[in-house]
């Protein structure tokens, strides 16, 4: 897809479709005013005849009328004037663009860049823009017999801006945002492929395969000897029952010689029937999205060595599945770490943790700035947080408050959640330095506070992602998140997010 911009009026816009909105209470956009006035009030008498409105999510696809040189008009209601900000932008961008989606409409032009949304720089509004244009045509057919393209692509894209001088931010927030786009859709493949194809033998091919594509980018994968050599016994306990071998996924990208890595840990469960401690059939497809946050990290890193960031970034991916047999760990089993810590099993289904807390021990060898590990990792986060943030739980708080901060501003938002000896107390065991769970209550914060038993010395941060990860329903699917959370943090640690 190719992207532009442009300072042309809408009513001198030749695209074979342009973007406008309209508020409520008739109030028009500057794009609109534009329009109404070269076509005599054309908008207006749409209005009053109740042919458009300016109601958040409505949508028509006009003919223009002759003053107007563009072939279609998409008018988007933008809701309350008042209330316009950077989630009314992006859901009228969205509904325009599923619009557009169902048209064979070569080149677009948006001409809502020109609103104020909330004081939002001409940076954020193209990252925003293009990230939703670019995921608005994602589609997953590659299981289907006989795939259908139901989407109609777009090759091209021109965002209206309002002086010269938003040209050079603009064209950085484009070409951040097909990155990063381009890692959304890798993480939402990932997670869309079904088990028995994307396995961890799998996913450590597709980073081999990065690896080959980016030149800064270099990938190791180790197998369960290597795992075990390592002393990952933590690790090796949850893939016991599988006959399909464990991986350890090791990615590394160097932009820079000065810095020390920022580490990502992806939990990569690629099936979790939750071992001896058995999950209920209902929902249980939906334990191939337990890789997630692998795929997640997989995506962020090749973002980064897409747009070549001088900043060093390493992915640590401990990539296995979860299930029940002969040789499966069971309930009670007392396992050693690989920090050396002894762990008390008592649910076989809290198995994240388990995989997760020998990789932050491994990752400590890397002397990173931070470590942030993303995790699929329990039921009681969807509880506290729904499916529209993710937790966020640090030792740190301005590692807390930057990842808060780069959430809020691309709208991949989380929610801090606290830690704290009163909830670590809970996971005392009579047999063992602790156990896997506590006792039921704060699931998601007792979780936390397991790993952080393996981040001392370091500033971590864990992000439960298990209620944005993936949506159910009718749109069932991988979102890809926290892919912009993610790259928007790295963009602001190297300095390059304006």
């Amino acid at each position: 897809m190719k992207y532009s911009t442009t300072m042309s009026l809408a009513s001198k816009s030749s695209s074979s479709c342009i973007i406008i909105g309209i508020y409520e209470s008739k109030k028009l956009s500057v794009a609109s005013e534009n329009i109404n006035s070269v076509a005599s009030g054309f908008l207006t008498k749409l209005i009053t005849n109740n042919d458009i409105s300016g109601s958040l999510g409505s949508c028509s696809v006009i003919q223009p009328p002759n003053e107007i040189k563009a072939k279609r008009i998409l008018i988007v209601g933008l809701g309350k004037y008042k209330d316009f900000g950077i989630r009314e932008y992006r859901q009228s961008l969205k509904v325009a663009m599923n619009k557009i989606n169902k048209r064979k409409i070569d080149n677009v032009t948006n001409f809502l860049t020109l609103e104020d949304v909330n004081g939002t720089s001409a940076y954020y509004l193209a990252r925003h823009s293009i990230e939703i244009i670019r995921v608005s045509q994602y589609q997953f057919n590659q299981m289907k017999s006989k795939p259908k393209n139901q989407i109609k692509s777009v090759k091209s894209i021109t965002l209206a801006i309002k002086n010269r001088s938003d040209i050079r931010l603009t064209k950085l927030g484009c070409k951040h945002a097909d990155a990063i786009a381009d890692g959304i859709c890798l993480a939402r493949d990932l997670g869309n492929l079904p088990p028995n194809i994307c396995t961890p033998s799998y996913l450590g091919k597709t980073a081999q395969k990065l690896a080959k594509k980016y030149r800064n980018l270099e990938t190791k994968v180790l197998n369960e000897n290597a795992i075990k050599k390592l002393g990952m016994h933590s690790f090796l306990s949850v893939t016991a029952g599988s006959i399909e071998p464990a991986k350890l996924i090791i990615m590394k990208y160097k932009g820079t010689t000065k810095q020390k890595p920022i580490v990502l840990v992806g939990k990569g469960v690629t099936f979790d029937t939750g071992g001896i401690s058995l999950k209920p059939s209902h929902k249980m497809d939906e334990m191939k999205f337990d890789m997630c946050g692998a795929a997640s990290v997989i995506g962020t890193i090749a973002a980064i060595a897409k747009l070549k960031l001088p900043i060093n970034i390493n992915v640590i991916v401990p990539a296995c599945e979860n299930r029940p047999g002969g040789n499966a760990t069971l309930p009670g089993d007392v396992v050693k770490s690989m920090s050396g810590q002894t762990i008390e099993i008592l649910n076989t289904d809290a198995e994240g943790r388990l995989i997760l807390c020998d990789a932050l021990t491994y990752a400590k060898r890397f002397r990173p700035k931070n470590i942030i590990d993303v995790a699929t990792l329990t039921g009681a986060c969807v509880v506290a947080l729904g499916h529209h943030r993710c937790a966020i739980m640090s030792n740190d708080d301005g590692l807390a408050k930057a990842i808060f901060d780069a959430g809020e501003a691309i709208y991949d938002r989380g929610w801090r959640m606290p830690l704290g000896k009163e909830y670590d107390e809970q996971l005392k065991s009579n047999f063992a330095d602790f156990g896997n769970i506590g006792d039921g209550a704060g699931g998601s914060v007792t979780a936390a506070c397991f790993l952080g038993r393996f981040t001392s010395g370091m500033k971590w941060a864990h992000l439960d992602i298990a209620g944005t990860a993936w949506l159910e329903g009718q749109k069932k699917g991988s979102t890809g998140r926290p892919v912009p959370m993610l790259t928007e943090f790295i963009l602001r640690e190297a300095g390059l997010a304006k």
